[in-house]
């Protein structure tokens, strides 16, 4: 199977992208958010996953792997299609969705043209474990994007208190999980910690 393509974008829209590789044109379907990250770009590398139904062999584009994972386990609940998932990618950030499902918010998901009350409530209980691991990576990334010295010194300042270095990982996590996007300051997220033990 072909994992990814590497080429020239010779034709760009929002829905679709043709890559020329080696002199072949691979025709792919992209969602918005793929087409925003490569959108100013000449050329690159985009990870692929091959559709195949009755009736066509459809090609999907994804400018990261993580969004190509959450693609695959989008098709993976019943009454969700290709279509569907590349539609859902297209109407909000591949991390509000996996957001939404952690947090068991259907409601969120249902905004998404395509996306009734069924299917939404569907989503969230087949994928809500299978996503959460992967929010929590999403926090800890979001907490280094910002910089790693607010949650490290966090870290020093619960062992400083004698609190075990286990137990205060763990309460950092759920304290930055609860906090969504919004990054504590310092001192918050101590006390937040504090009471998350």
């Amino acid at each position: 199977m072909i994992a990814f393509v590497r080429g020239r974008f010779v034709h760009k829209t929002p829905a679709n992208v043709i890559v020329d590789v080696g002199g072949v044109g691979y025709d792919l379907q992209i969602s918005l958010n793929t087409y925003s990250a490569i959108s100013q770009q000449e050329e690159g590398q985009l990870f692929t996953h091959l559709h195949i139904t009755e009736n066509a062999h459809t090609m999907y584009g994804f400018a990261d792997p993580s969004e190509k994972m959450l693609f695959l386990q989008l098709i993976s609940v019943s009454g969700v299609g290709a279509s569907t998932a590349r539609m859902m990618l297209s109407g909000m950030k591949p991390e509000e969705i996996i957001r939404a499902i952690v947090q068991n918010s259907a409601t969120e998901l249902e905004k998404i043209k395509g996306i009734g009350k069924k299917t939404a409530q569907r989503l969230t209980l087949e994928l809500k474990d299978k996503l959460a691991k992967l929010h929590d990576q999403q926090l800890m990334a979001g907490m280094e994007a910002v910089g790693r010295s607010i949650e490290s010194d966090a870290l020093d300042a619960l062992v400083a208190l004698g609190i075990s270095k286990p137990m205060a990982e763990t309460a950092i996590r759920k304290t930055l999980k609860g906090a969504g996007d919004t990054v504590p300051d310092l001192e918050n997220l101590i006390k937040l910690s504090l009471k998350n033990l």
